[in-house]
């Protein structure tokens, strides 16, 4: 049977099982086996045991399953899950809401904001989506919010943990492609905030247009004067400056002691660390403490504090986390096991910690984490099997013999995406397409990527994962099977409908389009924080 007769049979294959519901990762190794016998013909299970096709197939899925870095997803998935069932994400909200509640669709604003520290603490959609649903949507339905508005606003803001590190997305895309998951998040960092704030400003926007969409709630006689919560709010952010300079003062203090921050040919400098960054430090608390002293006081510093504490925690969680990434402490794996330990100590000391909330959230995470290993196997199958049978060189010449410009190509690409997206689970379409596509996407001429602008070889292979995660985002919104649809739905007021939810997608999908027209154009934006 000739590759363009399979391609196509595999693609209706996969389409009819989906649409059938069997799960993806049994789809996936069904086609996979199916490709095979049809190459190579039925008698491949009887001839050749332990070596050929099957043992091809074989070596790819343990070459997945290995891989140290794959720890890190249910680490991830389990931090998460302690967040969703302790309150630091309920005290964490309320303290967001102490400082926008006289803003005009202030809910929303701190939704989005709330979201974008959940997701750098964890990067887990359907966590965030289902806690936002049951903090946040009772609160602006209760203020009468606009319905529609408020049901995008947190699920889009919800499914930033695909863009926003330590995304899981961007893990899957580094393990399959063996591209640096420290680089994929330096790089999503910017695109991933550009967005969240596309989201924020245009929810001021339509407040400020349509002030019926998010009233103000009644002034609370406690609550400060506009100016004064202003000059409350640069206290608390100096409290927190003085926090962590500290915290860095005393790091840089002990590699000194101890040569860990020695000058040598060949060696990076430790961050924020060497004995040239004390005066800078020493700086920066002193002057903390001189602010808190002489300008804010004693009543507004107790005051702040008390107003934002529920910060704290989250700062902690993401300072350990990605705080242990960039400063060169521990690779992706170890700073997820650190935030695991960090979210268990702040639960306990809180006295939240029970053997429920462990147990509830370790059955939480088997079960994710279930679910995206059956995934991984099969869909790792597929790709070997697709792979061996010379499917990937066979699309890849249709592409390039097909003459699209180079962006041609890559809209192309883009549309597949977001088709696939809308029927497939991402960790498939990691699996099974990417090996296919960004071979094609490094060799195209790199001076012709981006409409607007241009980005360096060694960063496409970066690039396009970060495309591909903004492009993941949509997914997580697009009809039929947007997974945050069904996340929402579990947790919304009966009186609330898929259509209603799907209804309320439309704004923020046009606004994550955008994003993505963005980087398309402007894809040095990737680059910005890549040494």
């Amino acid at each position: 049977m000739d590759l363009g007769t399979l391609s196509l049979l595999l693609l209706i294959g996969l389409f009819v099982f989906l649409a059938l519901g069997m799960p993806l990762g049994f789809a996936s190794a069904t086609l996979a086996g199916a490709v095979l016998i049809m190459k190579f013909g039925p008698d491949l299970l009887f001839r050749d045991f332990g070596r050929g096709p099957l043992a091809v197939l074989a070596q790819a899925i343990y070459r997945q399953m290995t891989n140290y870095v794959l720890i890190s997803i249910p680490l991830f998935i389990f931090m998460a899950a302690l967040l969703e069932r302790s309150g630091i994400a309920k005290d964490m909200y309320s303290s967001l809401n102490v400082w926008l509640s006289r803003t005009r669709g202030g809910i929303a604003i701190v939704t989005s904001i709330m979201a974008v520290i959940m997701a750098a603490m964890s990067g887990i959609v359907g966590g965030e989506v289902v806690l936002l649903g049951l903090i946040a949507l009772p609160q602006m339905l209760r203020l009468g919010y606009n319905q529609n508005l408020a049901i995008g606003t947190i699920c889009a803001s919800g499914s930033l943990g695909t863009m926003i590190p330590p995304s899981i997305v961007l893990i899957f895309y580094g393990l399959v492609t063996e591209t640096s998951i420290k680089a994929l998040f330096s790089a999503s960092f910017l695109p991933g905030f550009m967005l969240a704030s596309f989201f924020i400003i245009y929810i001021i926007v339509r407040t400020r247009l349509n002030p019926d969409q998010a009233p103000l709630p009644e002034p609370d006689p406690d609550d400060p004067p506009s100016r004064e919560k202003s000059i409350l709010f640069g206290a608390f952010l100096t409290i927190i400056a003085i926090g962590f300079s500290g915290l860095l003062l005393i790091r840089a203090l002990f590699q000194t002691a101890t040569g860990g921050n020695a000058i040598l040919e060949g060696v990076d400098p430790v961050p924020l660390a060497m004995v040239s960054d004390l005066p800078y430090l020493f700086g920066v608390f002193l002057g903390g403490l001189a602010l808190l002293q002489f300008a804010f006081g004693r009543e507004r510093t107790l005051t702040s504090w008390h107003m934002g504490k529920g910060l704290v925690a989250p700062i902690i969680v993401i300072g350990v986390v990605l705080g242990s990434i960039y400063g060169g402490i521990t690779g992706i794996t170890e700073a997820a096991a650190m935030g695991v330990v960090a979210v268990f100590l702040i639960t306990l000391a809180r006295g939240e910690m029970s053997f429920d909330v462990v147990w509830d959230s370790l059955m939480r995470t088997m079960k994710s984490t279930g679910t995206i290993i059956w995934v991984t196997v099969g869909a790792a199958a597929l790709a070997a099997a697709y792979t061996l049978v010379g499917g990937p060189t066979y699309v890849a010449n249709l592409i390039i013999d097909a003459e699209l410009p180079t962006m041609g190509v890559i809209l192309l690409m883009m549309l597949i995406f977001l088709i696939m997206g809308m029927f497939m689970d991402w960790v498939g379409i990691v699996l099974l397409i990417m090996p296919v596509f960004l071979p094609i996407v490094m060799r195209l001429p790199v001076e012709e990527i981006g409409f607007l602008g241009s980005i360096e070889p060694q960063y496409v292979a970066i690039w396009f994962g970060v495309v591909f995660c903004m492009n993941m985002q949509v997914s997580f919104l697009s009809p039929p099977f947007g997974p945050a649809a069904f996340y929402l739905k579990s947790v919304a007021p009966s009186h609330i409908t898929l259509t209603d939810i799907f209804r309320g997608f439309l704004p923020f999908i046009g606004l994550q389009l955008l994003a993505l027209m963005v980087l398309l154009a402007f894809p040095q934006i990737v680059t910005v924080f890549l040494g």
